[in-house]
């Protein structure tokens, strides 16, 4: 699902040639569906859209959708009912995305797909298959790639303004509490009945960080990798990591290293680091905010972001290419599966786990775990690696599918 980092009102780049409102078909309304909902709304209000029908087991919640929008148990039943639709949106549990994608594929529509895209390289592979025969574009919910700053990124780094890029860090600590595990059925999970979920900290709630990174080192798809390697763990009673590096490095050489958790003692917006010869550049996704360290001393500036649905519809209409396509998102997809092919996460010995509030309040705090995820970014390096008392596994090298 869907960790929101859009920001409403933001630009679209959308040519001024006016569109009728374009039919818009949304499956699941509640957990991130709600932002979805948010952002129709304002969409519609600017006559870019026409909210006409919504799937999900759950009944929405009354006065979330407007009652000129059908209400289906199902796509299925959605499809069925619903002709024309030119997008749709799947914003549903991982598990159900391979699923609802194809079937959306299989109509007129495009589709935006709630990230991660889903939950293993295989069915990646079948979904890139099926946008290619079916012609439609698939844009996938990573609204960081959506921020003005990625392009003077892009700029600065072609300037040489801090010099060489010699590494990119993503730095994540987060909060997450007992009752975020318990909010639904596969939260935590790596599989459900034998259906893979991979709800791991990089890649659900962190995976715009590792999404980010891989963009800005330019890589995209598949072949833009060349190894990845992780080192998970867990501090929560759960199936999934909680507290992990994830080591990348590009078919160009560039090392990327993810030192993520959401066991930390308090949350911190997320950022990326660019280590370069001649200065630093320090990128808060989340708030669009690039921050530039150099010798000659240090600059700050917040930038604009596309949204997603609107970059998607101009692309139908227009040919305008997609800020966050399916098969860029391949690079990512690697991540996912060596995530997903993994050992189990090492759990972490409580020795070194303090619990901080009340029942479903409370939350684990890997100890010192703002310091290690520091220095495991800044020297590439795993928790096995900086010699971390509660790091007992060691790095796991994914073997990449042949090409």
């Amino acid at each position: 699902m869907g960790t929101a980092t859009e920001a409403p009102g933001s630009d679209a780049g959308t040519a001024a040639t006016p569109q009728p409102a374009a039919r818009v078909a949304l499956v699941g309304v509640h957990g991130f569906g709600t932002h979805h909902l948010r952002n129709l709304e304002r969409l519609h209000a600017a006559g870019s859209v026409e909210l006409v029908a919504v799937a999900d087991p759950q009944p929405p919640a009354p006065g979330t959708v407007p009652p000129s929008a059908a209400v289906h148990p199902g796509l299925d039943h959605l499809l069925k009912d619903t002709p024309d639709l030119d997008l749709i949106i799947v914003a549903t549990p991982i598990q159900t995305h391979a699923p609802l994608a194809l079937g959306a594929l299989a109509t007129d529509a495009e589709l935006y797909l709630e990230k991660p895209p889903v939950a293993s390289l295989a069915d990646f592979n079948r979904l890139c298959a099926a946008a290619s025969a079916s012609g439609r574009g698939v844009q996938v919910g990573f609204q960081s790639l959506g921020s003005h700053a990625l392009e003077a990124i892009e700029e600065l780094l072609a300037a040489g303004t801090i010099g060489t890029l010699e590494g990119i860090s993503a730095t994540g600590r987060w909060v997450r509490d007992r009752a975020y595990y318990k909010r639904s059925r596969w939260a935590g999970k790596r599989s459900i009945n034998g259906v893979d979920v991979v709800d791991g900290v990089a890649t659900n709630p962190l995976a715009h960080a590792v999404a980010t990174a891989l963009r800005i080192a330019g890589a995209r798809t598949t072949a833009d990798v060349a190894s990845v390697e992780t080192e998970l763990y867990r501090a929560n009673d759960i199936e999934s990591d909680d507290t992990s590096v994830i080591r990348i490095r590009t078919a160009a050489g560039l090392p990327i290293t993810c030192a993520l958790t959401i066991c930390a003692s308090e949350s911190v917006e997320p950022y990326l680091t660019l280590q370069g010869s001649a200065g630093t550049a320090v990128f808060h996704y989340t708030e669009d905010r690039l921050t530039i360290g150099t010798g000659s001393g240090h600059t700050e500036e917040t930038y604009g972001r596309d949204d997603l649905t609107e970059n998607l519809l101009a692309h139908r209409a227009h040919g305008v290419p997609l800020t966050s396509s399916l098969v860029d998102s391949g690079a990512f997809m690697l991540v996912l599966e060596a995530v997903r092919t993994a050992p189990l996460p090492a759990p972490i010995d409580p020795a070194h786990v303090r619990w901080e509030g009340e029942g479903d309040a409370a939350h684990a705090v890997v100890v010192g775990i703002e310091d290690a995820l520091e220095r495991a970014g800044r020297q590439h390096a795993t928790f096995s690696e900086l010699g971390l008392p509660w790091a007992a596994a060691a790095p796991v090298a994914f073997e990449l599918p042949a090409s």
